[in-house]
């Protein structure tokens, strides 16, 4: 389908799918729900056009993930690669304060749905910014957001190629406090996409600080999610 002809079917559907959504987030929030729900949630929630939440992640990858982000009890998180929103679901569900998931893509037709993720009853709200995260700008706009807090989780999920990914890591480190968490989503070696190089970067991090890797099968191709703990000093510059 050409863009403006999928532009114009998301257009038409979009009353439909957004009274569709809204219920499936009625019925999430029906309950409290275990962080297990929540990822099953995440992974499950459905949805059409712009008010799709779905998150492509192997579960017991996000999972593991999930558990080491909320063992640190973050206040904020901020997120680079918002996609369909299904780890924005998960981090609401954890954070205390904040949520700020950024995208290339244009937010405005989801928020209305993703600024509603967090549970009944939390304190957290989620900022959705839309841009291109290596734009100097969009960077002072994370910072303008953040109001010189910094954030305990960082989860870099956006461009994949190694030039792209290291920018997003030397941009956005200085925004987590020391004893925080930066995660980075498809870090192993065989990718189906050639453009996937998360893996170079991650090689070259992980001798620099205390790193963990949550691989479900160490033969598959794609995934995997690597963490590194920033050290006291904050996160480590990369070597010439």
């Amino acid at each position: 389908m050409k863009p403006d002809l999928k532009k114009l079917s998301r257009a038409l559907r979009h009353p439909f799918n957004a009274r569709h959504a809204f219920k499936r987030l009625k019925e999430y929030h029906a309950k409290p729900r275990s962080l297990e729900e929540v990822v099953d949630w995440a992974m499950n929630f459905g949805g059409g056009g712009y008010m799709r939440i779905k998150t492509l992640q192997i579960p017991s990858e996000i999972t593991r993930l999930a558990r080491a982000v909320q063992a640190i009890e973050p206040r904020i998180i901020l997120e680079i690669g918002a996609a369909s929103g299904g780890t924005a679901l998960i981090w609401s569900h954890i954070a205390a304060e904040r949520v700020i998931t950024c995208d290339l893509q244009d937010m405005s037709h989801q928020a209305p749905l993703f600024t509603q993720l967090p549970p009944p009853g939390s304190n957290c709200t989620v900022t959705l910014l839309s841009g291109d995260s290596h734009d100097s700008q969009f960077k002072a706009r994370v910072a303008v957001s953040l109001k010189g807090e910094k954030v305990d989780f960082l989860f870099i999920d956006g461009d994949h190629t190694e030039q792209g990914v290291t920018a997003d890591y030397n941009d956005y480190k200085e925004f987590v406090r020391p004893g925080g968490l930066i995660a980075f989503h498809d870090i192993v070696e065989h990718q189906p996409l050639p453009t996937n190089q998360v893996y170079h970067l991650w090689k070259r991090l992980k001798p620099l600080a205390t790193t963990e890797e949550f691989v479900n099968d160490p033969g598959q191709r794609g995934f995997g999610i690597g963490v590194m703990h920033v050290p006291e000093q904050g996160a480590p510059a990369l070597p010439a």
